[in-house]
């Protein structure tokens, strides 16, 4: 019950803070603006949807593969098709509710390739860290190639998660504190169902350091950050006053869209407004650049909701024919 109710509190608050901002936003703007913004949001060439929902969906393929990849050493080899099948129902949840994602991607797989879970959360805390090791390495990288253009705007927007050394301690301490519990209570129930839990997100969380292709786990996460950024240039190509922008801006505006995307829930409000306001950065009028934030928002949440909900009758269909699972204590497929 208070599980229930946290869920429903943190939505209220994700989702009252994105209103928030559109209703903050709005009343900055005046109604000449408002009718630009509207107009330039029609100019979005409808055809280039194609390519992107294409794009969108390959960077979704390159990340269950790569996830795979972290069950290997585990001799965990679920199908790639209901690998990708959970990926995409994951980011339909995430949409709808914090953080259900990782939970619906891991209730899908295990019911369908009978996959231990508690392994699975140990790849799944392992793959974000990762990305948000990649994260930071894109952030300091564009700063450093653009840092005459957004480094004021950075520090302001930024500034205010990262100013405070003592809450960054504190949030160390608790992560350190956190993983000395869990380590003391393993040791006094290691026979448990809660000792032998978190012996599998332990190992879960290892299987990064023990991966036989390394190369293409690498790989496979450039891919991942590629479509990202293709995607935002195909957005450039697809609106006439955002053309000519290339691979750096595309670059900067991911950064912060990504920042947009964890203020909020699904991002709703806080990403178009902080990608409009970097692209006023480069030169362009802010009604043009919240018309972008909002078609590359509302692009990106239709691609969520056409392939979760394409994922989401696949996964009855296709487990319906057939049903391929192979997880195997001598790590030797069965298909």
């Amino acid at each position: 019950m208070k599980k229930t109710l946290l869920t429903i509190l943190q939505l209220v608050v994700f989702v009252g803070l994105g209103v928030a901002i559109i209703y903050w936003k709005a009343g900055e703007l005046s109604e000449s603006d408002k009718a630009e913004m509207f107009r330039s949001m029609r100019s979005a060439n409808l055809w280039m949807l194609i390519p992107l929902v294409i794009t969108g969906f390959l960077s979704h393929w390159f990340r269950a593969l790569r996830w795979r990849l972290l069950l290997e050493p585990l001799h965990v080899r679920p199908s790639v098709t209901n690998t990708t099948i959970s990926v995409l129902i994951g980011y339909l949840a995430n949409l709808f509710i914090p953080r259900m994602g990782e939970v619906a991607k891991c209730t899908v797989l295990a019911r369908y390739e009978r996959v231990p879970p508690d392994k699975m959360v140990g790849t799944i805390v392992a793959e974000r860290a990762f990305d948000v090791v990649c994260l930071i390495l894109v952030t300091v990288t564009a700063f450093i190639l653009e840092a005459d253009v957004i480094g004021g705007y950075a520090q302001e927007v930024l500034g205010k998660y990262f100013q405070k050394t003592t809450s960054l301690l504190v949030a160390i301490g608790g992560l350190v504190a956190v993983i000395a519990l869990l380590i003391f209570i393993y040791r006094r129930n290691k026979d448990s169902k809660v000792g032998k839990f978190i012996k599998g997100m332990g190992d879960g969380v290892r299987s990064i350091f023990h991966l036989q292709k390394r190369a293409l786990f690498l790989f496979y996460t450039v891919m991942i950050w590629a479509s990202y950024l293709f995607m935002l240039q195909l957005g450039f190509w697809s609106m006439p006053f955002t053309q000519h922008f290339g691979g750096m801006t595309a670059l900067v505006v991911l950064i912060f869209g990504s920042v947009g995307m964890i203020v909020t829930q699904g991002g709703i409000g806080a990403y178009p407004v902080l990608v409009g306001k970097v692209l006023t950065l480069y030169g362009l009028d802010e009604p043009s650049g919240l018309a972008f934030g909002w078609v590359s928002w509302m692009v990106q949440t239709f691609i969520i909701l056409l392939l979760g909900f394409i994922a989401l009758l696949l996964m009855f269909t296709y487990n319906r024919k057939v049903h391929h699972y192979d997880y195997v204590e001598t790590g030797m497929d069965t298909k």
